[in-house]
Formats: structure tokens, sequence, C-alpha cells
């Protein structure tokens, strides 16, 4: 199941990915905003709700939205265990799946366009993490989660 987000910015985005979801037989849960026309709606809120079900395991990834991405990516990354890519572009988004294993997509509802922003999101759905080399990189990031130095080994 994928967890969606937005600020007032993503609601007509979020929609769009809604639909495009849908197509692709993907189950998803919206954790809100859902009006467009409230700025007064905080982003942090709901960037929180999606980022939590996505790391106890509620839902498997999530696509969060707000004017440009930034913001609610750093209302995600509070959350342990998650690994946010802000991506504008399909290459770094399928990269950030496959290299960095990220587990939410946060994209600027005012920075890409509609059919970027799904092409952007279909090439991070497809991708799959190449683990090995890479699987060493993830443990030492949940090191770091931990307060741990990455660069030590136990036992050392």
């Amino acid at each position: 199941m994928i967890a969606l987000a937005c600020d007032h910015h993503g609601v007509a985005l979020k929609q769009e990915l809604m639909k495009m979801l849908d197509e692709m037989g993907l189950t998803w849960k919206d954790f809100g905003t859902y009006d467009a026309n409230n700025p007064g709606d905080d982003y942090p809120v709901y960037g929180y709700k999606a980022a939590q079900a996505v790391a106890s395991g509620e839902c498997d990834r999530g696509i969060l939205l707000c004017g440009t991405g930034m913001g609610i990516s750093i209302v995600a990354c509070k959350v342990r265990g998650i690994r946010v890519c802000t991506c504008s572009d399909v290459y770094s988004a399928e990269m950030s799946k496959r290299h960095n294993n990220s587990n939410i997509l946060t994209m600027g509802a005012l920075v890409v366009g509609n059919e970027k922003a799904k092409m952007i999101a279909r090439s991070w759905l497809n991708a799959e993490f190449e683990g090995g080399r890479h699987q060493r990189r993830i443990d030492m990031i949940e090191k770091i989660e931990n307060g741990e130095d990455p660069e030590m080994e136990k036992g050392k």
C-alpha cells in the first residue's frame, strides 16, 4: 500500500497520482490534506502521518507532495526508518530506489507538472533495490539513526 499526503499545493497532483496508482493496480491510503483552498493546512501534520505509516509497515512506501517537495521531505526524514528522495526527474527517482532503497518519494507540485510527476512516480514505483554494496550503505545509515558511528564495526 502506498501512503499519500500533501499540503494544499499538492491536492490536485495527489488526485492525479491516485488515478495512476489505480491504473497500476496499486492500493493507496490518503493521509490528507483534502482541501486545495486551505493554506492553513500544515504539511508537517500530513507528512508525519504518512511517514509513520511507512515506518510502521502499515504502508510499504509513500508519495508526499508540497509546493517544492522540500518541506514535506524534511518532516518525513524526522521519522526513524524513513529514506526520502525529493525528485524532479525520472533518473534520480529510479536510482534513489535502486541504490538508496528510498521508501518515500517527495515532489514539488509547483515544480513538476502532472505528466512529469506521473513519470517520476512510475519510475520510482517500478524500480527495485539492488542490495549488495548498497545494503552496506543502508546499514551505515541505520547506524547513524541509532546514534552510532557508521565506521565502527562491532567488536573493534
